[in-house]
C-alpha cells in the first residue's frame, strides 16, 4: 500500500526485453535520485509513475524491476526513459499523509488542460467513462502517482473530465510538471469509492 506522497522523482535509465517474443516484458534500471535505497530490500514493492513494482537488484542508487507486457500495455511512462515519481511501500507506523492508494492503475487518463492559474497550476484530465463514476468533488484520485483531490467534474459523451488545483510545492516536487495536452497519465481511483459501489450493489440487489 502506498499513500500517493511522492518520496523522490527518479529516472528510468535503461530498459531491457526479457525475451525475443513479442509479449515479452522488459526490466528497467532506475535511478532512485533521493529515493534512499538503504532499507530496501529485495522483494519489496516501489510505485514508479504509480504502478507498484517488485525490486529484483539494486545498486546503491538504483534498482531494477520486471514489468510484463500487460502492464506496460496498461499503463503510461514505463515504457520509455525519463523521470519517473516514486514512493515505497507504506509501513503500518507511517504518517498517511495522501490517501489510502493501491499502486494499481485502473486506467488511463488523457490531459486536456494544463496551465498557471495565479501562482497555482490548473491540470483537468479526460477519465474513461468506467473510471468517471467513481469521480467526486472533493474526492480523491491519484494520477501517475500523486495523491490529488478533484475539484470539478464534467461528464461527457466520451467520458468524464476532472480538474484539479496543483500548489506549486507538488509540480515542482514531481513530474506532473511535465504534462501538456494529449499526454496519457495513470489514474488508481479512490479505494473507499470501490467498496461504496460494491455495498451498494449488493444492498440493491438483496445480496448478503
Amino acid at each position: 500500500m502506498f499513500t500517493g506522497i511522492v518520496a523522490a522523482v527518479g529516472r528510468i535509465e535503461s530498459i531491457k526485453p526479457l525475451g525475443g517474443a513479442p509479449d515479452a516484458g522488459v526490466r528497467l534500471t532506475v535511478n532512485a535520485g533521493s529515493l534512499g535505497l538503504d532499507d530496501v530490500a529485495l522483494g519489496d514493492s516501489i510505485a514508479i509513475q504509480g504502478a507498484c513494482m517488485t525490486v529484483i537488484a539494486k545498486t546503491a542508487q538504483t534498482f531494477d524491476v520486471d514489468v510484463s507486457r500487460e502492464s506496460l500495455d496498461c499503463t503510461a511512462g514505463l515504457g520509455q526513459t525519463g523521470d519517473v515519481n516514486l514512493e515505497k511501500a507504506l509501513r503500518a507506523h507511517d504518517r498517511l499523509g495522501g490517501h489510502i492508494v493501491s499502486g494499481h492503475v485502473d486506467g488511463l487518463g488523457t490531459v486536456t488542460h494544463f496551465a498557471p492559474v495565479g501562482e497555482s497550476h490548473e491540470l483537468r484530465v479526460l477519465a474513461p467513462r468506467e473510471i468517471g463514476r467513481y469521480l467526486a468533488y472533493k474526492g480523491s484520485i491519484t494520477v501517475n502517482g500523486v495523491s490529488l483531490t478533484v475539484n470539478s467534474v464534467n461528464d461527457r459523451d466520451d467520458g468524464s473530465e476532472f480538474s484539479i488545483n496543483l500548489i506549486p510545492h507538488t509540480v515542482e516536487v514531481t513530474t506532473l510538471k511535465h504534462l501538456a495536452p494529449g499526454v496519457k497519465v495513470n489514474l488508481e481511483i479512490d479505494l473507499i469509492a470501490r467498496y461504496v459501489e460494491r455495498m451498494l450493489g449488493a444492498s440493491q440487489d438483496g445480496s448478503n
